[in-house]
């Protein structure tokens, strides 16, 4: 049994056809599946059900799959032992980040980052954070950036800053004359919300399902940005809320429209999310230090109250 002949197992796995595997770990399919068919002899097992299409895992290949990746996982732990025993900070890092966070917090870190880890080659895709759990746990991705607390086993969480929700009201709405909020002021049928599939929307029913006029069974209208959300206030359609970072985008007129909570100010928690068993920590620690370092002068609230993103709201006071 070798490494190499697990890795072939794995992108089989994966890709569930033996010529995509091959095509993936960069050798011919004969070479791929002779190596495949040589461990299942040395094993005298069948790791894959080939009169299947696609390609099916037996019983026994799923535990072999499972234990595979453990061991990948852990002989490219050496290598990670000696890239940082250099101080050496490159190679290839997947990450995948949320939609609500992407588009204001990557313009802020991505030039720095590139800028001093010259030799990391930052792979960054736009993902869901069911999908973002589901490929941490795959070995998909190396780490994330989303909304926390998420309680996920194996999966660390280190807090990069908390964002506060604020209230976008046009004039004509009813809390307009309000210079702070309460949660208790919000009427979840007037506001206009993130579609489904979103954590910050998760995250406001979590907020105001601590209010009276809480209702979760229908929504006006909901959208899949917040800048169309923007324009939908301003056509008298409701309000919406916002994260603070997406504020600092708007132009002058609307930022008149801009509501804050009264202390303490409900926000949510972005952290930097990865696998207990991830090798490569200094990148991750580059990056903590990198973004920690660009949001610390964007975001200045201390008294804030943590949203969760999950189902069932456990915040907690910052």
């Amino acid at each position: 049994m070798t490494i190499t002949q697990l890795q072939y197992v794995l992108a089989v796995a994966e890709h569930q056809n033996f010529t995509k595997a091959a095509l993936k770990v960069f050798v011919t399919q004969p070479t791929l599946s002779m190596q495949i068919q040589k461990l299942e002899d040395e094993l005298g097992v069948r790791i894959f059900d080939r009169s299947k299409k696609p390609i099916q895992l037996t019983e026994t290949g799923r535990k072999i799959v499972n234990q595979a990746r453990n061991i990948v996982n852990e002989s490219d732990r050496i290598q990670d032992i000696v890239d940082q025993q250099k101080g050496f900070i490159g190679g290839t890092f997947r990450i995948g980040i949320i939609p609500t966070v992407m588009p204001t917090l990557l313009p802020m870190f991505l030039n720095n980052f590139i800028k001093k880890y010259p030799k990391v080659k930052l792979n960054i895709e736009e993902l869901n954070t069911d999908t973002i759990i589901e490929r941490l746990k795959e070995g998909h991705l190396d780490a994330a950036i989303a909304a926390t607390p998420l309680e996920m086993e194996n999966i660390k969480e280190q807090v990069l800053y908390y964002e506060p929700f604020v209230a976008y009201i046009p004039q004509s709405h009813r809390l307009s004359k309000l210079e702070k909020l309460k949660i208790e002021d919000l009427d979840i049928d007037d506001i206009l919300l993130l579609e489904d599939g979103h954590c910050f929307k998760d995250g406001i029913l979590n907020l105001c399902k601590t209010s009276k006029k809480s209702n979760d069974d229908h929504f006006q209208l909901e959208s899949g940005s917040f800048e169309t959300l923007v324009k939908l206030a301003n056509e008298g359609l409701g309000m919406t809320l916002l994260p603070y970072l997406h504020t600092l985008d708007l132009n002058e007129n609307e930022k008149k429209n801009l509501k804050m909570f009264q202390e303490p100010v409900p926000a949510r928690e972005v952290s930097l999310i990865y696998n207990k068993s991830e090798l490569k920590i200094h990148i991750i620690e580059a990056l903590k230090n990198t973004i920690s370092g660009v949001v610390k002068g964007a975001i200045a609230f201390q008294n804030v109250k943590i949203i969760s993103p999950l189902s069932q709201n456990k915040s907690k006071k910052k």
